[in-house]
């Protein structure tokens, strides 16, 4: 490896022109190469936009091609296995955009190849980055809360479909609001918790407001076409005997525009994340404990410049793992299950090998 990590991108949407490339830009110690997109206009103008030498339109010839140490996945979520499972077998390290993938078995497969090769592999689940996250995970590890037992994830706009990109296809994303927004509340709990086994998942799913024309607040959205949930509804319980409540929607006739949070709820104590409270019962009384200060932090860029000092060999404990990616796939993928079934799945039924 050279001075500089040598970057490449697979995919040139919004996603990698608003976070991958500009942070990459602003890293001393990366540099982008190449960028692949199948819209040749749209990595020709991404090229041109972040001084990008070489563009192609096929992330195979890339990859052949480049003498690449890590590379970007920025493409909708059903290409994110073989687009990453390329870039692992040609040697390269992966910072894959959230999801993990479309199936436990596909996040399956990305570890597995991850630990032969011996490459680095982790997602944008950038929320875990944010000062709240970090402070609270260090309350968390101290016992500050005692033993975890509950906690409520609520990802929830009033009407918030994306009116851009493939998000409302569920062909090529898999779903809808719980693969887009719910997933970063939900490994933000699953993280603060210390990522626990999954046991059993309940889910259910609505589509009431998504394909019929309305107010957008994010843009007028293909509501003749909108074929994915716009709420999504569960309980996760884990061996250690904790449980989660999920709710996710991307339009849903609440008060709030759009709410993001987390609660947890311990033997000592409780916590809110965003933003940061903590409840708990000391000397008699109940207090409430809001910080006076945290530090300002850019939690998109922490996760690329961690990545990138991850592939120098610099320990990035806050990074998302293979093994907590295939967790995270297995509680999406069972609650669409559920959803489906209308009853419990057992997530043993595709729980991870542990080799």
């Amino acid at each position: 490896m050279g001075t500089k990590l040598r970057v490449g991108v697979i995919g040139a949407g919004g996603i990698a022109t608003q976070v991958h490339m500009p942070n990459y830009q602003q890293c001393e110690e990366a540099e982008i190469v190449a960028v692949a997109d199948i819209h040749e206009a749209k990595a020709q103008a991404a090229a041109e936009e972040f001084q990008i030498p070489r563009v192609y339109t096929d992330y195979r010839e890339m990859l052949a091609h480049e003498d690449l140490d890590a590379v970007s996945v920025c493409t909708p979520n059903k290409f994110h296995a073989p687009a990453t499972l390329a870039a692992l077998e040609a040697g390269c390290h992966v910072l894959c955009e959230k999801p993990p993938a479309m199936t436990t078995a596909e996040a399956e497969e990305m570890r597995d190849t991850a630990r032969r090769t011996g490459k680095l592999l982790t997602f944008g689940l950038h929320y875990r980055q944010s000062s709240e996250v970090s402070t609270l995970k260090r309350f968390v590890d101290e016992g500050e809360l005692g033993k975890v037992y509950a906690s409520r994830v609520h990802a929830v706009r009033r009407r918030g479909i994306p009116g851009w990109g493939v998000f409302t296809n569920k062909e090529l994303q898999g779903g809808g609001p719980l693969i887009d927004i719910g997933v970063h509340m939900l490994d933000t709990a699953l993280y603060l918790m210390g990522y626990p086994q999954p046991t059993t998942v309940f889910g259910v799913t609505y589509q009431k407001l998504g394909n019929r024309k309305g107010v957008g607040l994010f843009g007028e959205w293909d509501w003749q076409n909108y074929s994915v949930e716009d709420m999504a509804r569960g309980m996760i319980t884990f061996e250690n005997g904790a449980s989660i409540l999920l709710e996710s929607a991307f339009a849903a006739n609440v008060q709030k525009d759009d709410e993001m949070n987390v609660s947890l709820m311990g033997e000592q104590g409780g916590a809110d994340v965003f933003p940061l409270r903590l409840y708990q019962e000391k000397h008699g009384a109940l207090i409430d404990v809001t910080p006076a200060y945290l530090p300002e932090t850019n939690a998109h860029k922490n996760v690329v410049h961690r990545f990138v000092k991850a592939c120098q060999g610099q320990a990035q404990p806050s990074l998302c793992t293979p093994e907590q990616g295939v967790i995270l796939q297995q509680i999406i993928e069972a609650l669409y299950r559920s959803a489906e079934e209308g009853e419990p799945v057992k997530v043993s039924a595709f729980k991870p090998s542990r080799g």
